[in-house]
């Protein structure tokens, strides 16, 4: 069952890129402090809206049977789909802190008769609710007095009493002075020394007679967590689960596919090109490193066996004049004074004409290690038209003939100068060496780069042939001291500007098409 989750997961995996991968795990993990934090006060401040919604009733309750013990008061039904729900008016985050209730001053009146007799109806329906719910309530008659008080103690000048005696109820947070913390970690929570105050009018026939002043300590923060702790240990294990999922995306994403490409390239030192495939579930850059790697293992065979070929082919083209100076020198060394001197000339010429042919060898061959290994300079800038016309004016003494058409307004190439010319003055003698008369340039521009294409009128090259004129030392002219490295030499220069040569299909003579890159 978990193998074909886990196979439908692969199949359905997306490309992420590394950069995401990272971010969503350490934005999670910096968040988790945070949202924890946030959990608690938000926690915290659901338990002190709570209070205030149970004073709010108990409240509105009471207020309800003072209203209706009053003396004089005309009871009325309230129609029944009139509902006016009070929300929530304090904020722990945001609503200010008084300070402890003042005590009650002394004013020298006495309380209203009618709220003292509603008092002495309502004072054992006061002390049951207080019993549960452990809320203080004072009944203070119209001018503040409190109506058990019969000396005059005065509330009046308490902010929320004076604002329930204009006819609306007010919440207030006060500090608590008698609190003293339970708990180790109680210093964590900002409404453990908190009290809640409410003060609700009492209105009888549409003016205020009373208010009721209620308040209570909030629900404890801790006592919330422990009562709450089932469902606080399930999002702390949802916490540690997303953590394992983050960390097995990042194995398999990242750690896993790094793992293997190591293991790769060890076995590629060993000479194994057994090279895997990128896991699907790896990052997008991690499977794009995979598919570097591939190629580049694969470049690294290419040039291995090229390697080989070029070695095999230049044991075999310097064998053939070594062979030959050593077979003139034992000739002359065992013959050489019975010799008649002409016969001593010719094979010295004949040792002297190998001896050329490998110093030509040696010099082509540094010439394509220095054009296989050249890169492309980044500053420089060649001028197709402007060396084109240099070289048709140094064939025009001769009987051979160098053509361009170029597109008007041409722009620079991203080449060396001294390159290009190099390539162009290598095809146009290539050409004259295969016997043709003239050589034609034609240029078409493109969006990025220059496609030049080079014919000539001789007699073209063989079928049989063409496939391997870049081969190092592959010549047809070998009798008249063909090397077989100029086309390879200009295939390198070209290919490290960044462009391509190919031998293109012709009725007559020979046409390669080269493209290179429009510089910036």
């Amino acid at each position: 069952m978990i193998r074909a989750v886990k196979e439908w997961l692969k199949a359905r995996w997306p490309r992420l890129r590394l950069r995401t991968i990272v971010f969503a795990t350490l934005f999670t993990v910096a968040a988790l402090p945070g949202i924890a934090a946030m959990f608690l006060r938000v926690y915290e401040n659901t338990l002190v809206r709570q209070t205030e919604a149970e004073l709010v009733a108990q409240g509105a309750a009471l207020a309800a049977v003072a209203s209706s013990q009053w003396p004089g008061a005309v009871v009325t039904m309230p129609d029944p789909q009139d509902f006016r729900p009070e929300p929530p008016t304090i904020d722990l985050s945001s609503s200010d802190i008084l300070g402890e209730r003042p005590l009650p001053q002394p004013s020298g009146l006495a309380p209203d008769a009618d709220a003292a007799a509603v008092w002495s109806t309502l004072a054992p329906v006061a002390a049951r609710t207080r019993q549960v719910t452990l809320s203080s309530i004072l009944l203070l008659d119209r001018q503040g007095l409190i109506a058990s008080e019969p000396s005059g103690q005065s509330h009046a000048t308490i902010p929320e009493v004076s604002t329930a005696l204009a006819g609306r109820p007010e919440t207030v947070l006060r500090r608590n002075g008698d609190y003293s913390a339970t708990y180790q970690f109680e210093w964590l929570s900002r409404a453990a020394a908190v009290r809640v105050h409410h003060a609700r009018p009492i209105i009888v026939n549409g003016r205020v007679v009373g208010v009721l002043l209620l308040s209570r300590s909030a629900r404890s923060l801790f006592k919330g967590l422990y009562a709450d702790r089932g469902k606080i240990l399930l999002g702390i294990a949802a916490i540690f689960m997303l953590l394992l999922v983050l960390s097995s995306v990042l194995s398999r994403g990242i750690v896993r596919p790094v793992e293997a490409l190591a293991r790769a390239s060890r076995a590629l030192a060993l000479g194994r090109q057994d090279f895997p495939k990128p896991p699907r579930t790896a990052a997008a850059e991690i499977q794009d490193l995979y598919a570097d790697f591939a190629r580049m293992a694969e470049a690294i065979e290419r040039r291995s066996r090229y390697l080989r070929d070029f070695a095999h082919a230049v044991s075999h083209e310097f064998k053939t004049p070594l062979s030959g100076i050593r077979g003139t020198l034992e000739i002359l060394g065992d013959h050489g004074d019975s010799m008649a001197p002409d016969e001593r000339r010719r094979f010295l010429a004949n040792a002297d004409a190998d001896a050329a042919r490998l110093t030509m060898l040696s010099t082509r061959l540094l010439e394509l290690a220095r054009a296989d290994l050249s890169a492309n300079d980044p500053a420089g800038r060649a001028d197709l038209a402007a060396i084109l016309n240099r070289l048709a004016d140094a064939y025009r003494a001769d009987t051979f003939a160098v053509a361009a058409t170029l597109p008007d307004g041409l722009p620079l190439l991203a080449i060396r100068d001294a390159s290009l010319e190099a390539i162009a003055s290598a095809l146009i003698d290539n050409s004259r060496q295969a016997r043709a008369s003239r050589v034609s340039f034609t240029a078409d521009q493109g969006v990025a780069a220059v496609r030049i294409k080079v014919a000539d009128n001789g007699p073209g090259i063989a079928e049989a042939d063409r496939t391997r004129i870049f081969e190092p030392f592959f010549t047809t002219r070998r009798a008249s001291g063909g090397s077989g490295l100029g086309l390879p030499i200009i295939k390198s220069l070209i290919e490290a500007a960044g462009g391509s040569l190919a031998l293109a299909q012709s009725d007559t003579g020979a046409v390669f098409v080269l493209e290179l890159p429009l510089a910036n």
